[in-house]
């Protein structure tokens, strides 16, 4: 089979990739390894354990490429405010989407609901090809682009790849693009909790000597009771908390988290994640782009991973359709390097700051321990630098593709 491009991974980056190019001219083929089956949707039932803390930008690209509707549709969690906390000190720090004259700050949704609201959109338009149950084995670079080998014995080719396929990409393995990465040596639990106070429609985060316990607030049928937990902690501490049974385990968290939200109820299922960093030296070859966790992946303390792989999945689109128009190869290393100018500089920093707060705040010297809370007690008190902080996270400012901008 002969594609214009071909995007491997159908998650929510490549999927938003493939929406927003749907109807420039290219023939698009996305082959992912799973089912790509949209299941009916229980209102009732539980919480997947992982979400992601969608901002504003993140929203107008999912409108725009039409898959919002579904997400709203199924469940989505907003949230006006968000609670920082030293957990070794007296500095906190309280965001709220009044002071930029906004009516949220985000939007917490289970992954597996954005994954279906874009994977029914791509089925509902028809025009791009999904090839389900696709193993990529084998990746050939020739004169006339990509050849994929695919488990089954299937061959495809193209002058344009792209690389969705999560932080362990096999795209990026194979076209032997290097990385630098790191490991945390921690592990963040994921799960969700049901707990005696309503959340408030508020993200709370608290760092602890071990790491951040972030509580994200959850909805379902008005129900402001329930939170998504991200808890980071050493490798021996998870494998303790992961053994504990749930009583035990509800008592740990509410004792880490000084009981905010009162006394945690109950707890679904536990998942522990390995926490490392990982960033490609380049975005792309020749004919090649990666873009998401196949990119860069960043420590979850502030949920900003998705938001800075829907952003890549945008500006490549801008990127591509502007070369179109122009008469360009969409393959050509020229134009794809623009949207690596682009996203590689805003995506380091990111990653920078989150590193950042996260080795400050798990240092133990005592004059970092008094830096950090002065500097959250400073924060605090400057509306303007809160406000600052508000609108970059809400994605407000910088340097945003269209499909992102108010």
């Amino acid at each position: 089979m002969q594609a214009d491009l071909i995007i491997v991974g159908a998650g929510m980056v490549g999927s938003t990739l493939a929406l927003a190019l749907e109807g420039c001219g290219l023939k698009i083929v996305v082959v992912d390894a799973g089912p790509l089956e949209v299941l009916p949707f229980d209102a009732q039932a539980a919480f997947e354990p992982r979400v992601s803390a969608l901002s504003a930008a993140s929203q107008r690209i999912l409108q725009r490429v039409g898959a919002w509707p579904g997400i709203a549709a199924r469940r989505a969690s907003p949230y006006t405010d968000m609670r920082v906390w030293d957990g070794s000190g007296t500095g906190q720090i309280h965001f709220s989407a009044e002071a930029v004259h906004a009516e949220v700050l985000g939007h917490i949704v289970e992954n597996r609901v954005v994954q279906d609201a874009l994977l029914e959109a791509l089925q509902a338009r028809g025009s791009v090809e999904l090839i389900a149950g696709a193993r990529l084995e084998r990746l050939q670079r020739g004169d006339e682009g990509w050849l994929l080998s695919l488990a089954d014995g299937q061959q495809l080719r193209t002058p344009l790849l792209v690389a969705a396929d999560g932080a362990h990409s096999a795209v990026r393995r194979l076209a032997g693009c290097e990385t630098r990465e790191w490991d945390y040596l921690h592990q963040a639990i994921v799960t969700s909790v049901r707990c005696a106070e309503p959340h408030q429609r508020t993200a709370w985060q608290r760092f602890t000597d071990d790491g951040p316990l972030a509580f994200l607030p959850l909805e379902r049928d008005g129900d402001r009771h329930w939170c998504s937990i991200v808890w980071s902690v050493t490798e021996d501490e998870a494998h303790r908390l992961m053994a504990l049974d749930d009583e035990t385990f509800r008592a740990a968290l509410g004792r880490t988290f000084e009981q905010r939200l009162g006394t945690v109820l109950e707890v679904d299922p536990r998942l522990c994640i390995p926490l490392r960093q990982r960033h490609a030296k380049r975005y792309v070859q020749p004919g090649l782009a990666l873009i998401g966790d196949a990119a860069h992946t960043i420590h979850p303390l502030a949920g900003q991973g998705v938001n800075l792989g829907l952003l890549d999945a945008a500006v490549l689109a801008e990127v591509l359709e502007a070369a179109l128009a122009r008469g360009e190869s969409p393959a050509d290393l020229r134009v794809l390097s623009r949207f690596e100018r682009r996203r590689m500089p805003h995506n380091l920093a990111m990653m920078a700051a989150m590193e950042g707060f996260e080795r400050l705040f798990q240092a133990d010297p005592l004059p970092l321990r008094w830096l950090r809370n002065a500097g959250l007690k400073a924060v605090e008190s400057l509306p303007e630098a809160k406000a600052l902080f508000v609108r970059q996270a809400l994605g407000l400012s910088g340097d945003l593709p269209e499909l992102a901008r108010a």
